[in-house]
């Protein structure tokens, strides 16, 4: 069972999407504990570990069925030494197996990212670990072989002073622009924070039961921004009671709620006040929380309207986006779109260059185009799928596997030796095949290919691709006898990515006089 699925699975049978953390730091410890821990302390017994297990257990015994996980903190572990590392053992394997574990490491060290996750996976056997993001992909990428396991990403913090690194760069540092139309939605201000780049790149690292994000919710207007940019994500937010006594709690949970909640009601997770491991009966503060929160989930439900209310076309970015936004974003965070002076393929010079190419090495994008260009298929008739090489043949190969469809593919040159095909793969005479392409700029490649195809017998109607390079080369398409579909237009990727903050005016103009 994956990590999302288990998760949900506690959610669901213990109606909490609380956390709460299993730090056995001596400070915080209840008084019928540390009076002896202080004690054997002071006498130098080796006894100390033994009330630390003793207190960790007790809060598991009290509380495994009013959380939907349980979050140790490796640091606190660590920091007692190998006895440390002998309790977080006998930790893990007091918590219930149907109650997710979340290790808190930070980890951040690619050298020993694979030794981590061999340790924390399968030695411990821990669901899933918070990790920096700094290093990149190439860190979670050693977590991520694990496909039952998932990462928390760490994207924000609370902490004042980590204000000037993740909020980079700062509003007054980039102004925004202001001589476009305004008939023309913008997302403003034109400049994005550092973390929101942290969030937009983890949506390509992993599908959302592999990998979910951490926010310090202090902020709920930043919890708002991750939601928005990762919907279908679980979010576990972090420091949502700092600074709140109980009269400001409600009015504060109920924002962070409405910030964090997916548009299904859950994708949250929160973590229990920390008070509860200093309690004699930490239960009695768990449950309490959780059914404060639940009351608050219950009375945003039933504000919600039934139906969504109409509104006429003004400049709201969210109703606006394209169905595909959160894809085009993807597209050009993994450089897909890049503005640089470049030759095609028709002999025409253009100051950007779209290259799909390395959507491949992104199996995370790579299954999002191929779910695009399904849609379109799915409602064509056709016998076999042919791809145009050669960019677009691992495209067509993998529709050909989702939709359990025989593929062939038109050869760019017929070799002088060996079987001398145009066509290869098997097929037979009179049968309709849909052509896939990836880019239509001048038609001519997606074309040619249709009548290599039609010259050995085949038919063929529709031709797909992925983004239209409008200009009339869909008309030109039409002129040779087929139908032309796109998942894209050009025009819609250069809106999207305006109104998003992704480029510039200057790069947005450049596009759409292209």
């Amino acid at each position: 069972m994956s990590f999302a699925a288990k998760l949900r699975t506690a959610i669901a049978k213990n109606q909490s999407i609380l956390c709460l953390g299993l730090d056995p730091n001596p400070e915080v410890m209840p008084t019928q504990y540390r009076s002896r821990y202080d004690s054997e302390m002071s006498a130098g017994d080796d006894r100390t570990i033994a009330y630390l297990w003793e207190w960790m257990n007790f809060i598991i015994q009290s509380t495994s069925n009013l959380v939907c996980a349980y979050k140790p903190t490796l640091g606190f572990y660590t920091a007692l030494g190998a006895g440390g590392l002998e309790l977080l053992v006998k930790t893990l394997a007091a918590i219930p197996s149907e109650i997710p574990i979340i290790l808190d490491a930070k980890h951040a060290d690619l050298n020993s990212s694979s030794v981590m996750a061999k340790t924390a996976f399968e030695q411990w056997g821990v669901d899933a670990i918070t990790l920096s993001p700094y290093i990149g992909q190439d860190l979670a990428a050693r977590f991520l072989m694990y496909p039952d396991k998932a990462i928390l990403v760490s994207c924000y913090s609370s902490n004042a002073t980590a204000q000037d690194f993740q909020e980079y760069p700062h509003p007054e540092q980039k102004s925004p622009s202001t001589s476009l139309p305004t008939s023309l939605p913008i997302y403003r201000p034109m400049y994005q924070p550092m973390y929101l780049n942290v969030v937009q790149n983890c949506q390509a690292w992993a599908g959302m039961e592999n990998l979910a994000l951490e926010v310090g919710a202090a902020v709920p207007d930043a919890l708002a921004k991750v939601r928005s940019l990762a919907p279908e994500r679980f979010i576990l937010a972090r420091s949502i009671w700092a600074g709140r006594d109980n009269g400001q709690r409600s009015a504060s949970l109920a924002a962070i709620l409405k910030a964090g909640l997916d548009s299904n009601g859950g994708g949250l997770i929160l973590p229990v006040n920390q008070d509860a491991l200093a309690m004699g009966e930490p239960d009695v503060l768990v449950r309490s929380l959780r059914d404060e929160i639940n009351q608050v989930i219950a009375a945003t439900d039933r504000q919600q309207p039934i139906c969504d209310l109409w509104m006429p076309n003004v400049c709201l970015i969210d109703r606006q986006r394209h169905p595909h936004a959160n894809l085009i974003l993807q597209l050009f965070d993994i450089g897909c779109i890049t503005f640089e002076e470049t030759v095609q393929a028709s002999g025409q010079i253009f100051p950007y260059y779209i290259d799909l190419r390395r959507i491949i090495s992104n199996p995370q994008v790579f299954e999002a185009v191929i779910a695009t260009y399904a849609e379109i298929l799915q409602n064509l008739q056709f016998d076999r799928i042919a791809g145009i090489p050669y960019g677009s043949l691992p495209t067509a190969s993998g529709l050909a596997l989702r939709l359990n469809f025989p593929l062939i593919f038109p050869r760019k040159e017929v070799k002088a030796y060996g079987a001398r095909r145009l066509i290869e793969g098997n097929y037979e005479a009179g049968e309709t095949i849909v052509v896939v392409d990836d880019i239509l700029i001048s038609g001519k490649s997606a074309i040619e290919g249709a009548q290599k195809i039609e010259s050995c017998g085949l038919r063929v109607r529709d031709i797909v691709v992925f983004i239209d390079h409008e200009s009339g080369v869909c008309d030109r398409i039409q002129k040779s006898g087929y139908s032309p579909h796109a998942v894209l237009k050009i025009s819609e990727i250069n809106e999207t990515l305006y109104q998003s903050g992704r480029i510039s005016e200057k790069q947005f103009l450049t596009l759409a006089h292209s």
